[in-house]
Formats: structure tokens, C-alpha cells, sequence
């Protein structure tokens, strides 16, 4: 029989005969299916059939002969590399203590019982993705491995780093950040001035980006011209922090071509486990890749992370960076926390009239700020 057009196969396990049923009435018309009722069914299903990519199963100590936990510490030592690595789906419980028993035996992402369609067939499909991905590393680890214009990681070899670093910290309750950040306005950049200046403008931000990394962190290509930074161990208000400063770097830059002065800008999305509650890969750089996209749409030159402030509370630039803003023409950045701004330099302002007497009329700024506050 030609097996190349057949679709991938989900195992799905559970004691529950509704489950299974309610399950499988989700994912038939994209993939075909087998059930089991219990661990051993499904370990003796995957041993035998060649064709099961994924695992769907309930998180449970009731099961007759073998039990969840067993079925994952099976898989996971099997001398067989296609069991070891097949990627699977627990049914979370609402016993904390048995989620985190999973994720350290090895669970690849956990979905809730009341799941929708499209949910459950995105979570499926990112991790076939990734398990084909990391096979296709594992068989060819030199193919496609640096992208050709800075040599960084492609988004294949990223997805893998990600992955990989979301696995460890869900094991030790650590926390994982992700950046995706890109130029702003860049078709009109690559428009003014050529495919090959940018092309070196992209070169020359990877190089900066590799040289304020750590050596734990993964940078690679993402998507088009966005670069992603995967940090592990990074909580989410540092590396937001990173992020900003990033941003502003780059934002008061002296990039000339013939004798001119580019206006370059980068925006920023940050996306965290545990902040943002997604526990895979693929759905935190697709939710980092949205935040960027709304950076953008919103102006650029911004972060967008895990919190649910506005864009136009962006923190305000410390007055130093503020100032470099201003003559490097970039006053729309600084108009929006002029208020704030202004009670800072009022000590600088009282310093100057006291002791070079300019007649500056402090009393009268002071109450303009206070009524503006009010």
C-alpha cells in the first residue's frame, strides 16, 4: 500500500469512552485516528503501529495495568527513537502535583478537556511541526542550519532551541522569554535604498543583537527580516527591560549612507511562559510575532509584551535617552511624556536660576505641571 498520502494518525487515550468520542469528532476530517482505553492498549498501539505521529491522553492514575505516568516513562526511555520522540498531549488535571509530574516525564504540551476545534488542530499541528523539524535536524544537522545573508540559526534550528528550552524550564518551573523584533518601514528602507544596503543594515543589527545576548540565549532568523531572541531563565520584566533598550539603542543610532543620516527604528514583541500561560513553542513566537506586527500597525519604534498596557503608556524615556531623541528627530517619541519629563528636569531648572539668575519663571511652570497632572 502507498502510505504517502496517508494522513498523520493521532493516538488518543483515555478511560473515558465520551472523551475519546468528543476528541476524535474534532481532529477526523484532518487526521485518522486510533483510541485505546488504557495505557498498556496504547503503548501496544504504538508499538505496532508505525503510523501513530502523536499522542493524545488523559492525565490519570486510574487506569487499569498501566497508568499515564507509566505510558510517558516508557516512551520516554524506549529504545526506539520513534517512541522517545513522538510528541504528546496531556489532558491537563486539576491536580497541580500530577501536571508537573508530566511535564518532568517528559509531556510535549497540555490542552484542557473542554478544548475547542481549532484549538486543539493548531496545538496538533505545531507539534507535528516541530517533530518534523527536529527529526529532519536530528537525520541532516548541517542542512539549512544558518541562514545565508548573517549566518544565524533559520527558523527550523530556532523552533528547536525554543522547544527545547520551554521543555526544561516546564520540568524546573523556570521562566523562558521570547523577543521577535524587525526593522520598521523596511520595504520603504529596501525602496529608497536598495536590497543590498539592507541586506548589510540586517547583517549589522544581528551582529549587534549577537555581541548583548548571553551565551544561553538562541538568536536566529524567524521570519522574512524578523529576528528572534529565545532567552531561558529570563523573567518577563527583564527581558522587556532588554527589549526597550534594545529599542532605544537603535533609535538614537548615527547610521549615515553618503553623508545622510538614516531614520532606523525596530520594534519589538516579547512573549513569556509562564506570564502569557502557553506552554509550547510554536504558540509563544507566534504570540511574540503578533506583538511585533502591533508595534508596528501602532508607529513603530515600540514594545508590545505580557502586560495589558496600552501602547500609548509606553514607559518614558529617561531624560538623557529623551534628549538624544530630540536631536537625533525623533520628537514624536518624546511629546507623549513631556509631562513626566518636565518634573525631572525642574530640579536641573532650579539649579540654573539659583545660581545663574535667569529669570526663569519656575513658580509658573510648577503650577502648569500640577494642573496638567490634574
Amino acid at each position: 500500500m502507498d502510505t504517502s498520502q496517508q494522513r498523520p494518525r493521532i493516538l488518543v487515550v483515555d478511560e473515558s469512552r465520551s472523551v475519546r468520542t468528543r476528541l476524535i469528532q474534532l481532529i477526523r476530517d484532518q487526521y485518522d485516528f486510533r483510541e485505546e482505553s488504557d495505557g498498556q492498549g496504547g503503548w501496544q498501539a504504538l508499538v505496532i503501529d508505525h503510523s501513530i505521529q502523536l499522542v493524545i491522553c488523559a492525565l490519570s492514575i486510574s487506569m487499569p495495568v498501566l497508568d499515564s505516568d507509566g505510558l510517558l516513562a516508557q516512551l520516554r526511555s524506549s529504545r526506539l527513537a520513534r517512541l522517545r520522540q513522538i510528541p504528546v498531549l496531556m489532558i491537563a488535571s486539576r491536580d497541580e502535583e500530577a501536571n508537573a509530574r508530566a511535564r518532568a516525564l517528559g509531556a510535549s504540551d497540555f490542552i484542557v478537556s473542554d478544548i475547542g476545534a481549532s484549538e486543539l488542530l493548531a496545538r496538533i499541528a505545531s507539534a507535528l511541526r516541530l517533530a518534523e523539524a527536529q527529526n529532519e535536524l536530528r537525520e541532516n544537522p548541517e542542512r539549512d542550519a544558518q541562514h545565508p545573508d548573517t549566518g544565524l540559526p533559520t527558523r527550523q534550528r530556532l523552533e528547536v532551541q525554543a522547544a527545547q528550552a520551554i521543555s526544561y524550564a516546564l520540568r524546573h518551573e523556570s521562566p523562558v522569554s521570547i523577543l521577535i523584533m524587525s526593522f520598521d518601514r523596511y520595504d520603504a528602507l529596501r525602496n529608497e535604498h536598495g536590497e543590498d544596503l539592507v541586506k548589510e543594515l540586517h547583517k549589522r543589527f544581528a551582529g549587534m543583537l549577537a555581541n548583548k545576548i548571553r551565551k544561553e540565549d538562541s538568536l536566529g532568523h524567524y521570519s522574512g527580516n524578523d529576528l528572534a531572541v529565545v532567552s531561558p531563565g529570563t523573567p518577563y520584566p527583564a527581558c522587556e527591560a532588554f527589549a526597550n533598550r534594545l529599542r532605544e539603542a537603535f533609535a538614537v543610532a548615527n547610521i549615515a549612507v553618503h553623508g545622510k543620516r538614516l531614520d532606523l527604528s525596530v520594534s519589538v514583541g516579547v512573549a513569556n511562559t509562564p506570564v502569557d500561560r502557553l506552554h509550547s513553542a510554536a504558540s509563544l513566537l507566534t504570540l511574540a510575532t503578533q506583538r511585533l506586527k502591533t508595534a508596528q500597525q501602532a508607529g513603530g519604534n515600540r514594545v508590545v509584551a505580557c502586560g495589558d498596557t496600552p501602547l500609548s503608556q509606553q514607559p518614558a524615556p529617561r531624560l538623557g535617552h529623551a534628549i538624544d531623541l530630540i536631536k537625533a528627530g525623533h520628537e514624536s517619541a518624546v511629546i507623549p511624556h513631556l509631562l513626566h519629563l518636565s518634573k525631572e528636569v525642574l530640579p536641573f531648572l532650579e539649579l540654573l536660576e539659583r545660581e545663574l539668575k535667569l529669570g526663569l519663571p519656575l513658580a509658573d511652570l510648577r503650577q502648569r505641571t500640577r494642573d496638567r497632572e490634574h
